[in-house]
């Protein structure tokens, strides 16, 4: 039996399902202590710094770039001391504008109206910029995992997945982007520079989207999708933690952008959370004492 095989089997059904509670209470402490530091009050300057969109361009950006979270102009990237990468494709959407035009009305006497526009603007979303040297870098408020266990995560939810009818792909994927699920093609993909044990919270990420149902109506994971980022990180911190791997330096981080400091969110989220943690956990529980 594995050392987390033998540190789940000393927890009685009750002792986990206790522990899960106890490490979602958690994520709002966490959550509530960040929102207290000026690492998140610099992070939310720099997050007011972006225009917010239509949900037609939001559409757009996503059909464009599914991993976008922050997009801006060339110049205003330059402006948050960042730069766009050499060679990356823009993200294509309408802007808004009004012209004054003046025309004549059937008797020859001139007025004037508004005409409104919609010019095609080129963003970038913050993964195709890199900071600019000696420029702050306010725009991340999570460190990567560096361990090199993945717990029996990968090879549990591998196996887990693949019987579902799902495939796994490993690749470099651009910016900071660590993973993605795309449900038209039944595929999960993970960054291959991450370490094991970041690669591990991320595939039980994943699988907690599908999990949760937030794979099956794009239209929706649009509309709502800070909650289930939240929804899905929390699974992944609360598993990960019930196998012995502490990702909060990751998870907190990420999750209190996503819930923009709202530890109510996190909390409307439990029974969904705990119901999803409890899957995983059985699954990976029943690989690792196999």
């Amino acid at each position: 039996m594995s050392t987390t095989a033998a540190h789940r089997a000393g927890l009685s059904a009750d002792e986990q399902k206790a522990r899960a509670e106890t490490l979602h209470n958690s994520i709002s402490e966490q959550v509530e202590q960040l929102n207290d530091s000026e690492k998140w009050r610099a992070f939310l300057e720099f997050a007011a710094a972006f225009h917010a969109y239509s949900l037609n361009n939001l559409l757009l950006i996503l059909a464009q770039r599914p991993d976008a979270t922050q997009v801006a102009g060339f110049r205003k990237w330059q402006k948050l001391g960042r730069q766009v990468r050499k060679g990356e494709t823009g993200i294509r959407i309408f802007g808004y504008s009004t012209k004054k035009i003046t025309e004549e009305d059937d008797k020859g006497e001139e007025f004037e109206r508004r005409i409104v526009r919609y010019p095609i603007l080129t963003v970038f979303d913050i993964r195709q910029t890199d900071p600019i040297d000696g420029a702050e870098d306010p725009s991340s408020i999570t460190q990567q995992l560096t361990g090199a266990d993945d717990h029996g995560v990968i090879g549990a939810l591998t196996n887990y997945l693949l019987a579902e009818g799902w495939s796994i792909h490993y690749r470099p994927l651009p910016g900071s982007r660590n993973g993605y699920t795309d449900p038209d093609s039944q595929a999960v993909v993970l960054d291959d520079r991450l370490s094991r044990e970041h690669a591990a919270k991320t595939l039980i990420h994943e699988t907690a989207h599908i999990l949760l149902g937030h794979t099956s109506d794009p239209l929706d994971y649009v509309s709502h999708r800070g909650r289930m980022e939240v929804e899905a990180e929390s699974v992944a911190y609360i598993v990960a933690g019930l196998l012995g791997c502490d990702t909060a330096v990751y998870s907190i981080g990420y999750i209190t952008g996503w819930a923009n400091g709202d530890t109510n969110l996190i909390q409307a989220t439990a029974a969904r959370v705990l119901a999803a943690t409890h899957r995983l956990a059985t699954i990976t529980q029943s690989a690792a004492a196999a």
